[in-house]
């Protein structure tokens, strides 16, 4: 999404301005083409030379020098450029901007922009939180500007609380929303991810390999096409996506009752159960660790809740999507479990090919449609997967029915 774009980062005076280093690289390395622009400011904590290396390309700093930029810096950075990035943005920034205040270069950029602009606010918790830099930011949103952040935590003042700027890889995480559609906004989605884990002795357990890479690949999808996104989430071994809320598990059972919590107070339109759960689960967990001279363990199997299947056959509830990792016959299983599972669709992949990997081949099967996506990067199958999910809700919801 960030390919070939266009972008000016605007860096200005806060002692995150490092961070936006860390910005710049990650844009340039997911292939957009980056300018940047500083305030006088800004380069007492980065030198200009540190951002041209790191975007290949001259560092606007003053409206009254002469750049490749031409001889109007704040209307040639915004000409082309795709997205106006502030950061860090400072709450001096920030109030010029909701002012039309345009007293050096950043503040007239800002002004002047064309394009999406986007602020990352980072500052004192106090100045965060003082009621004028509020109102600001509220105008600010209301005139269409897009915020990512703050976080809370840390800052470097020393107090903890909001303010603090998120982190680089979350930024960028975030941005490819912004340059997306939006056909599930005011939309519901819960997921499940990951595997579970079911303990046999304080120290082992049964699992599988789900490193939880599809799923949260399509929580990333969900919520850039505008969708509120919660997941249920087991022991995954992959960063979890930002701007998601995550429910963290362990157990089928627990993420049942996660997933039944959530369905009782809250009206989902969209449930995707990713998850790899697994199917048995020992019946008498043995207490400490079992000690090899005390021979083989005894042990008896149950078989965990079927979770899509509670959902699917759910009185009222969302639409029901469902994973099959197969290691034959994907078509017939598929089939068979979109009326065992009172499913509206199920994606079904080869096992052996898809755990643990960066990519995915999966077939989309509902009750009319076989749709093959991939073998592709499972970020692009789970946007495809999505746009399935979306004229499943426009049959499910049709103008008659609208929310």
């Amino acid at each position: 999404m960030l390919k070939n774009r266009k972008i000016t980062v605007a860096v200005t005076g806060g002692i995150a301005a490092y961070k936006a280093c860390e910005v710049v690289r990650g844009l340039v390395k997911l292939g957009a083409d980056v300018r940047v622009a500083m305030t006088e400011n800004a380069t007492r904590f980065v030198g200009p030379v540190t951002f041209e290396a790191l975007s290949g390309h001259p560092v606007a700093t003053s409206e009254w020098e002469h750049t490749p930029e031409g001889a109007m810096p704040h209307i040639e950075l915004n000409l082309h450029a795709d997205l106006l990035l502030v950061v860090p943005a400072t709450a001096n920034i920030l109030a010029k901007a909701a002012r039309g205040i345009a007293d050096d270069l950043v503040s007239a950029l800002i002004l002047a922009h064309r394009s999406k602009v986007a602020f990352v606010p980072a500052m004192n918790r106090h100045m965060w939180a003082n009621p004028a830099t509020q109102r600001n930011v509220a105008d600010l949103k209301r005139d269409g500007a897009h915020f990512i952040g703050p976080d809370s935590g840390f800052q470097a003042c020393g107090d903890v609380g909001e303010g603090r700027m998120t982190e680089p890889a979350d930024i960028l995480d975030l941005l490819p929303g912004l340059f997306s559609e939006k056909p599930l906004s005011g939309r519901r989605v819960l997921m499940t991810v990951g595997p579970t884990y079911e303990p046999i002795d304080d120290v082992r357990g049964i699992t599988n390999r789900s490193s939880g890479r599809q799923g949260f690949a399509l929580a990333r999808a969900a919520r850039d096409l505008g969708a509120d996104v919660t997941v249920v989430a087991g022991p995954v071994t992959v960063k979890r996506p930002a701007g998601v809320r995550i429910v963290p598990v362990t157990t089928a059972r627990e993420m049942l009752g996660a997933v039944e919590g959530e369905l009782d107070r809250t009206p989902y339109d969209l449930f995707i159960g990713v998850a790899a759960v697994a199917d048995w689960r020992v019946a008498d967990r043995l207490e400490g660790k079992w000690k090899k001279d005390a021979g083989l363990p005894q042990l008896r199997l149950v078989e965990n809740p079927d979770i899509l299947a509670a959902v699917g056959h759910r009185a009222g509830g969302p639409v029901t999507i469902g994973f099959a990792a197969e290691a034959t016959d994907l078509l017939e299983n598929a089939y068979a479990k979109l009326e065992k599972k009172g499913a509206a669709m199920i994606v079904a992949n080869v096992a052996r090919d898809a755990l643990a990997s960066d990519t995915n081949r999966v077939l989309v099967v509902t009750d009319g449609e076989v749709d093959e996506i991939g073998p592709a990067d499972k970020d692009e199958v789970a946007r495809k997967i999505l746009y399935h999910a979306v004229d499943l809700l426009e049959e499910d919801y049709g103008p008659e029915d609208d929310l």
